[in-house]
């Protein structure tokens, strides 16, 4: 008998849902689809949502291809001396010109 009593408490929440009438007097349940605007909100979140991970996954491809190719291009820098001295060779600036400006760096 108390097992009876048992199985009656755990079904007994599902036969109240069930015959819950809405506003209209529509048979509606408490699914997805008895709650009026709110039935939308489920699908659009599931939207926004694989539409977030898409997103996330392009720009996390977009960074590795980024990063990898800055790690491949490790050429040294030239220092701003090596810098002054090619324009010196290159005839872009005069001796004098050179003159200041390499002391300013050393």
């Amino acid at each position: 008998m108390k097992r009876f009593g048992v199985l009656a408490l755990l079904l007994t929440p599902n036969t109240v849902f069930a015959q819950w009438r809405g506003p209209g007097g529509w048979d509606m349940g408490p699914g997805m689809m008895g709650w009026g605007i709110l039935a939308w909100f489920g699908p659009i979140m599931m939207v926004i949502f694989w539409v977030a991970i898409i997103v996330a996954i392009i720009f996390f491809v977009r960074w590795l291809m980024a990063s990898s190719r800055g790690s491949h291009s490790l050429a040294p820098q030239d220092s701003a001396l090596e810098i002054l001295k090619k324009r010196y060779a290159r005839g872009e600036i005069g001796k004098e010109e050179f003159e200041e400006k390499k002391k300013d760096l050393i």
